[in-house]
């Protein structure tokens, strides 16, 4: 308490009767898969894609990570954090940094030539004449040999920026070889006839159960040594997962079906375990929407209120080898739900929303086709003719009709976070009427600001929400126990999923409806 010795005028700062809750950020992502190059296991702060390529490397031919976390910030996503695990590829002499594994490039010309990954055997690169009658002084022809054999053959095709270009030909065509092109600028000059031997690309992954294959426990991780998934658990503010390269693993053999199924679960039961995040879940590639119905039904047969799961993959152009390439979408859904929070809302749902970057999809779906796949809480991306790409679904995995909207489970995710947050002055006041009445307050404050953003349902804030704190919440043994309850209920908003406008023909001249 101040003295008050002499006469005068005294001013004190005294505390107002409640104090704000802020909200708390709702877009951040977190990515686990392979890299190029990097810290192994220990989650990362990346805040653009610039600073990805510097940490983590490039993008990697057969990976997704660097697909998705480029379709993250592209989508408007922009702050993630990313953990690298290994693939059994990587060279790593300290544990913390390795390159992974690919086929060195070789020039020919003003062009970098590489095999593909998994290509086996000896591949050779022949630069000869363009065949025919006095043909054109800029074309040239590009023969592939393998083990001696011709294999591919590229007659005609030039440096000059057009459809006839060898790096735009090779890299759309090729099984064998990609061309990394020079750049923008002026047309490069036309190679001279030469041949050259590309080194072997690394070999293909091992088969799944062998020595080298991937176990679910590498991306579970350990929360102790913060590596994979348990890494994550010490970094408050993620709010949504995805782990692209789990079908990366697959596609290369590194992890059978059932393998794939028991990392999904794992990921699902670490969201569940921190209670405020949400994992975003792809489905294996190539499936028909049959196929991915029976996968979901009889396979991956999940029910928690904190994951999803979108189908099918959507096509994109990768930046480094300039034609279009087929990647899991989560990384591009992370981005969109980051996009919709910052424009709308987390009480918006995040569906009819464009896909950025997405040229095309691997499953054109009909409406007939989604009717048998968002009742099971298949979230379905679509084309439409004038409209483009869009997310076209928000549903959960949840078997429960309170949680089947995204936007609800991550509505409530928002407000338990900001409370849980904007309420540690509470701890070790004196628990009487007057502290509940400031609880009161300051909850209520926070929720009719929510309201009036359109995250609640009602005309009014009592309609809305309620917030009880007092002798009834807050009984003599509650007391003695040294708690505090405070009981809130709100009215979440959800979405408008099926507009049905009724139509009906007017009897002429007579004003009533023709039944």
């Amino acid at each position: 308490m101040p003295s008050y010795l002499s006469p005068g005028v005294y001013v004190e700062e005294v505390e107002s009767g409640s104090r704000p809750i802020e909200g708390v950020g709702t877009s951040i992502a977190a990515f686990v898969g392979f890299a190029q190059r990097g810290p192994f296991d220990e989650p990362t702060l990346i805040t653009n894609w610039t600073q990805y390529v510097t940490t983590f490397g490039d993008f990697v031919d057969g990976t997704y990570l660097a697909s998705s976390v480029y379709g993250f910030f592209s989508n408007g996503g922009g702050v993630c954090y990313v953990v690298r695990i290994g693939d059994g590829t990587s060279v790593s002499g300290d544990g913390e940094t390795g390159e992974l594994a690919a086929g060195a490039e070789v020039q020919v010309g003003p062009y970098a030539v590489k095999p593909r990954p998994g290509v086996s055997g000896e591949i050779t690169v022949e630069v000869t004449a363009a065949e025919g009658d006095d043909p054109p002084s800029d074309t040239f022809q590009l023969i592939v040999r393998r083990d001696g054999q011709v294999a591919e053959t590229y007659p005609s095709v030039t440096t000059k920026r057009s459809k006839e270009n060898v790096a735009t030909r090779v890299n759309a065509k090729s099984e064998l070889i990609e061309i990394r092109d020079p750049g923008r600028g002026a047309a490069p000059a036309r190679p001279e006839p030469q041949t050259v031997a590309l080194a072997p690309a690394a070999p293909a992954a091992p088969a799944a159960g062998s020595a080298g294959a991937l176990a679910p426990e590498v991306y579970v991780g350990d929360a102790d040594r913060r590596t994979g998934l348990g890494g994550l658990e010490a970094v408050d503010e993620i709010t949504m997962i995805a782990v692209p390269d789990l079908m990366s693993a697959y596609q290369r053999g590194l992890l059978d079906l059932d393998s794939v199924i028991a990392v999904q679960q794992g990921l699902i039961s670490h969201c569940e375990l921190m209670g405020d995040r949400v994992a975003i879940l792809d489905p294996p590639p190539g499936l028909s929407p049959q196929q991915v119905r029976s996968w979901r039904t009889d396979r991956a047969n999940f029910d928690s209120k904190y994951a999803t799961l979108y189908y099918p993959w959507i096509s994109v152009a990768d930046p480094a080898s300039g034609r279009a390439t087929l990647v899991p979408p989560s990384g591009h859904i992370a981005g969109v739900w980051a996009r919709n929070d910052d424009t709308r809302g987390v009480h918006k749902a995040p569906a009819n929303e464009v896909v950025r970057g997405a040229v095309t999809l691997q499953t054109q779906l009909t409406k007939g086709e989604h009717d048998l796949l968002n009742p099971i809480g298949l979230n379905c991306i679509r084309s439409f003719p004038g409209r483009g790409i869009r997310v076209w679904g928000a549903r959960t995995l949840a078997s429960d009709p309170a949680w089947r909207y995204l936007n609800v489970r991550r509505l409530f995710n928002y407000l338990e976070e900001s409370i849980l947050a904007g309420t540690q002055w509470v701890v070790f006041e004196p628990n009487d009427d007057a502290l509940w009445a400031r609880v009161r307050r300051t909850v209520s404050a926070f929720l009719v600001n929510e309201w009036r953003k359109g995250s609640l349902f009602g005309l009014t804030p009592e309609e809305a929400f309620y917030v009880k704190c007092d002798r009834e919440t807050n009984p003599p043994e509650s007391i003695d126990a040294g708690q505090v309850v405070c009981e809130i209920g709100v009215a979440p908003v959800k979405p408008a999923e099926f507009v049905v406008f009724r139509l009906a023909q007017l009897t002429g001249g007579s004003g009533g409806i023709d039944e």
